[in-house]
Formats: C-alpha cells, sequence, structure tokens
C-alpha cells in the first residue's frame, strides 16, 4: 500500500542539520507513527512521504517553510532580569515556559544576558533550519474511521480519551 491521504504510517528517521549533526533519531527505539493528512508532523516531510510504501528509503531536505518556519524577530524580545522570579542566575542557554496575556504557554529560551536585561527567543528552536531527514517506512496501513475522526493513530486495543 502506498502512503495516500488516511493512511497511518510507521517509519524510522534520523533527522540532521546542514552540518550533519544529528538532531533526533527513532534508532533503537519503535518507529514513529503517524496519520497521513492530519498535520501530526511538519507538512515538508509529510509532503514528500505521499508515494512511497513499507520498506523504501528516502533523504528528504525539508526548507524552513515547510519545517518550523522563519525565525520570527517579533518573538524575539528584552525583559527584564525580575521576570525570572526564584531564578538565581538566568544564563544563556536556558529554556523557560511563558504565558502570555491570553493563557498561550510557550517555550522561550534565553539567548543572552547583558546587566539587568534578558533577551529571550520564543522561536521554536529549528526555525530557520533546513531539516534533513533519513527516512525508512517500516508499515502503512489504511487509518480507521475513529482515527480519522480524532485525528491521530490509536494504538493496539483502540484509543480512550
Amino acid at each position: 500500500m502506498q502512503i495516500a491521504q488516511h493512511s497511518v504510517v510507521s517509519m524510522h528517521y534520523t533527522l540532521t542539520d546542514d552540518a550533519g549533526n544529528v538532531i533526533d533519531s527513532s534508532a533503537n527505539a519503535d518507529p514513529l507513527t503517524y496519520l497521513q493528512g492530519a498535520g501530526n508532523i511538519i507538512p515538508g516531510l509529510e509532503n514528500a512521504l505521499l508515494g512511497m510504501r513499507a520498506g523504501e528509503q528516502r533523504n528528504v531536505r525539508v526548507a524552513p517553510e515547510e519545517g518550523y518556519g522563519l525565525v520570527l524577530e517579533e518573538l524575539i524580545q528584552q525583559v527584564p532580569v525580575e521576570m525570572f522570579q526564584g531564578v538565581e542566575q538566568v544564563e544563556p542557554g536556558m529554556t523557560f515556559q511563558a504565558q502570555d496575556q491570553s493563557g498561550y504557554i510557550q517555550r522561550v529560551e534565553v539567548k543572552s544576558v547583558d546587566g539587568n536585561i534578558v533577551t529571550i527567543d520564543a522561536n521554536h528552536p529549528l526555525a530557520g533550519q533546513h531539516l534533513n531527514f533519513d527516512i525508512t517506512i517500516v508499515e502503512v496501513r489504511p487509518a480507521s474511521e475513529e482515527e480519522v475522526a480524532h485525528g491521530h493513530v490509536h494504538g493496539p486495543g483502540g484509543h480512550h480519551h
């Protein structure tokens, strides 16, 4: 069976950046399983897998626009160090969860600290990067009606919400 809309796909993958550094991999783990067409994985990868079959391998390069997006400058802000209550020493590379006025929680990374001013970045850590996937398709099957209705794959024995 070929990967098509509403297929359940299991695959092994290795994700690298342009320098060849491994960012993520399913090696020595269970394959990643997702519902094709439900937006469970980034669009560039999902589109590149259409038509593949179990046993096929492919290298896929995903541009930032089809991955985690471009770096948005408005998501980089300078805030007073006092915003980090209870943190003894704020340092570059630290990550925090921040909540905006509407209640949305997002991950932010400290980019720099200059005196009492902290520069934070709420972009996805992979925003602006090309993503290189080495993919092996393990299994392709039709999705159940329930999986399609729920927008995700259900495991053995069903899924309970």
